[in-house]
């Protein structure tokens, strides 16, 4: 995520802390969280689909995905 983007979220938080957030801004904080959320979980799972579990035989097992 952008660094501008980042400080703008911060900077609602700032403003959040003082007043109450105009529906503009709280629409656009709403946003930005999504967004921020969404590439946090991307990064998440690019670690874990990289993640290997080694047994205490020496072999190496793939992380598997949960089933729901």
């Amino acid at each position: 995520m952008e660094n501008t983007k980042l400080n703008r979220i911060n900077e609602l938080a700032r403003i959040a802390k003082k007043r109450s957030l105009t529906p503009e801004e709280l629409t656009e904080r709403d946003a930005l969280r999504r967004e921020y959320i969404a590439e946090w979980r991307r990064g998440a799972e690019q670690i874990l689909e990289n993640t290997y579990i080694q047994t205490p035989d020496g072999k190496k097992h793939k992380l598997q995905r949960k089933e729901k």
